[in-house]
């Protein structure tokens, strides 16, 4: 498989109809204000900046699937 950045695999995966609505949070060492937002904007789901605590990625899985369940239930 040939290398790629984060914001590479997220353009593919949100490109990916099967794909496209998987939770995606984007884990990097770089807290660069415009990488983020440009991360945002592809799609990403949250974002961890690296280090990070096991409570803090739990933190950020839990927003993301409160995030996504909100969305269902006013749909429904």
């Amino acid at each position: 498989m040939q290398s790629m950045t984060g914001q590479e695999l997220l353009r593919q995966v949100r490109s990916d109809p099967a794909l496209k609505s998987t939770p995606f949070i984007m884990m990097t060492a770089e807290s660069n204000t415009a990488r983020v937002i440009a991360a945002k904007r592809a799609g990403v789901d949250n974002y961890v900046i690296k280090p990070f605590t096991a409570q803090m990625l739990k933190k950020k899985i839990d927003t993301v699937f409160a995030a996504r369940n909100a969305a269902l239930a006013e749909v429904h």
